[in-house]
């Protein structure tokens, strides 16, 4: 009972009281059946819109309709075997990783696991993660519907009509997912995401033969009732969750109240939804533009958003507060700044769940360039970059008046914490930050190096966000960074799912440039469950035009008996060497372990680790690729 109270103390004091309330209140309502009462799971059909009337009142979209795209034909290979694998049932997951779900895919079986979800069952009896049903991801992600885009994409680039195929596809959903019933309906941004994507295939079909009266009054009666379940539960993304997810549902709302306009309470979503996605960008993209969920893959999400939510009111004769633009391209600033020029790649840090919402190109799932410089022109910013699809499907204008490339040398985004170092050869980055956000990993003091676009000093990644314990804590915890451990514990007490407590917090940073060098200087409170006092100081210093990084470290106060542990994550893609010595000027010789590296969701791959340990609380090693 009393740790029970100290983990409710804890929550209280990280979180605020009013997530804590919200979470005690929704949990009652769910046990006690009033929550499920809000939701119906069999309410009767009705035809919303005509489809000659929605097509004369409808919102203007980023095309009129197929038939208006002009973009040049790109029969690419990839695409061709893309969308011939979707034919075959032969799905990719999370971006990445290919399986055979077969022709006829119910849509509630774990693909994974085998498991299968009673779609009789309210979606309030659905746990989010379960050992017997594995991660429910796996569940959700055809459900997405982001494949819709190989198969409209190879619809355009091949002259095929694939409405047939596009819309037999909506309608087995439909069919085979109760409202407010199942595993599908468990989570809103998982909704909101399939109505997006439904209504762009609705926007590039609506000339179809194929989209008949029957399928539209289908398809609109569903996404009506998934937005009904939206904005009804729109405070549990806004309270409890308050990440990207309820800014994808808050825009959606918004989207869908601007694109069908003749639903009830259509101008009530549209209101309300542009205020509080206002709000919520307001509130997770700080003003140096760096996201509350420290995380590169969730940044893109947000910039996707964006780049539908200022497309599509521009195209509407409308606008948003001024805020919105300043975080977006405040945004566009900083991950270009991350981004090592050679690939568009940019550090693993934070979660990554393989999350790419709108895919409307041939680019691999790292590259970020396709969807940072869509953003960027719609903001009549210029990147420098080559010119992708995404920019033709959104319908943006190609002129940009203000070009913006980030300089060489030392840049700091001191609100979210990072500081990078570029080169015309070597791109550092390094973390050190403040939490008033809820951090999803123990991985403050990190360093991520490279070299020639290559990761030579890499981020474990994420893998899975259900899986064994001995796997999340490596992946969350602080073994899969380059950071410092003390014995075998975490910079933060690890609660349940998410949730970590005695949150790292920056104390001190400083940037300062030489004649040959860069240098970093951070001091970050840590390990405060151990001992309240403890601290971490790291000093990197980057050799100008050279592969030479010195990174030294002190643990403030380290508790007796303990050893320090200064970890790194080299690539074997170049050769490199560490020199490591103690205070007293002794080699320190690494062990060499077994770790992971996961660059892609659901995927991991075997790569040692160099751990330099020392009974002292300093330790200096040079790193230098040779």
């Amino acid at each position: 009972m009393l740790e029970k109270l100290k983990v409710a103390s804890a929550i209280l004091k990280n979180m605020g009281w009013r997530y804590t309330q919200f979470r005690v209140k929704h949990e009652l309502m769910r046990r006690s059946g009033l929550l499920k009462n809000r939701f119906p799971v069999t309410p009767r059909f009705k035809q919303f819109i005509p489809l000659d009337e929605w097509k004369k009142t409808r919102g203007n979209f980023f095309f009129r309709n197929k038939e208006s795209i002009n973009l040049k034909k790109n029969p690419a290979p990839s695409l061709e075997e893309r969308f011939i694998k979707i034919k075959e049932g032969k799905f990719i997951f999370f971006n990445s990783l290919e399986i055979n779900i077969g022709k006829n895919y119910d849509w509630i079986t774990n693909p994974d696991t085998a498991f299968q979800y009673d779609i009789h069952k309210h979606w309030t009896e659905i746990a989010d993660f379960s050992k017997e049903a594995g991660d429910i991801k796996y569940v959700w992600e055809k459900s997405r519907f982001s494949y819709l885009y190989d198969i409209i994409r190879y619809d355009y680039h091949f002259d095929e009509d694939c409405a047939v195929f596009a819309f037999s596809e909506i309608i087995s959903w439909i069919k085979s997912n109760p409202i407010n019933g199942g595993p599908n309906y468990r989570c809103s941004q998982e909704i909101s995401l399939r109505v997006l994507n439904w209504t762009f295939a609705l926007y590039y079909y609506q000339n179809s033969p194929y989209l008949t009266d029957d399928v539209f009054d289908k398809i609109q009666f569903a996404i009506y009732w998934q937005m009904d379940h939206v904005y009804k539960n729109i405070d549990f993304s806004r309270i409890a969750v308050r990440n990207n997810h309820a800014i994808a549902e808050t825009l959606t709302l918004y989207l869908v109240g601007l694109l069908f306009p003749q639903f009830p309470g259509a101008g009530k979503w549209k209101e309300k939804g542009k205020r509080w996605f206002e709000e919520e960008i307001a509130y997770q993209v700080y003003e140096d533009g760096t996201f509350l969920q420290f995380s590169m893959n969730y940044h893109r999400v947000i910039v996707q958003l964006l780049t539908w939510a200022i497309v599509l009111a521009e195209k509407n004769g409308e606008h948003f507060s001024d805020v919105v633009y300043e975080r977006a391209r405040k945004s566009v600033e900083f991950l270009r700044t991350c981004m090592v020029h050679e690939n568009g790649k940019l550090p693993n840090y934070g979660a990554n769940d393989g999350a790419l919402f709108f895919k409307l190109n041939n680019a691999d799932y790292r590259d970020y360039r396709p969807s940072l410089n869509a953003l960027a022109k719609a903001l009549k910013i210029d990147l420098g970059f080559e010119e992708t699809e995404d920019e033709s499907w959104y319908g943006i204008s190609s002129k940009q008046t203000d070009k913006w490339i980030p300089s060489f040398g030392i840049h700091s985004f001191d609100v979210g914490g990072y500081y990078i170092i570029r080169e015309p050869e070597t791109l550092t980055f390094i973390r050190c930050g403040n939490h008033k956000d809820r951090p999803s990993q123990a991985d403050n003091m990190h360093v991520d190096i490279w070299y020639k676009g290559e990761n030579i000093l890499f981020d474990g990644g994420s893998y899975r966000y259900n899986t064994t314990p001995d796997l999340l804590n490596y992946f969350m915890g602080t073994t899969s960074h380059n950071t410092v451990m003390i014995d075998e514990y975490n910079q933060m007490k690890k609660g349940s799912r998410f949730i970590w407590f005695n949150w790292s917090q920056s104390v001190f940073t400083k940037t300062t440039e030489t004649d040959d060098s860069f240098i970093f200087e951070g001091e970050i409170s840590v390990f405060t469950y151990l001992n309240k006092s403890i601290r971490h100081k790291r000093r990197i210093t980057k050799i100008k035009n050279k592969e030479k990084w010195i990174v030294e470290d002190t643990i403030l106060n380290k508790p007796q008996a303990t050893t320090m542990k200064q970890i790194f994550h080299p690539s074997e893609s170049h050769a490199f060497s560490f020199e490591s010595m103690d205070e007293n000027n002794q080699e320190i010789k690494p062990g060499i372990k077994q770790g992971f590296q996961s660059n892609y969701y659901g995927v991991k791959d075997a790569k040692r680790y160099f751990s330099f340990e020392s009974d002292s609380n300093f330790i200096k090693t040079t790193f230098t690729i040779q």
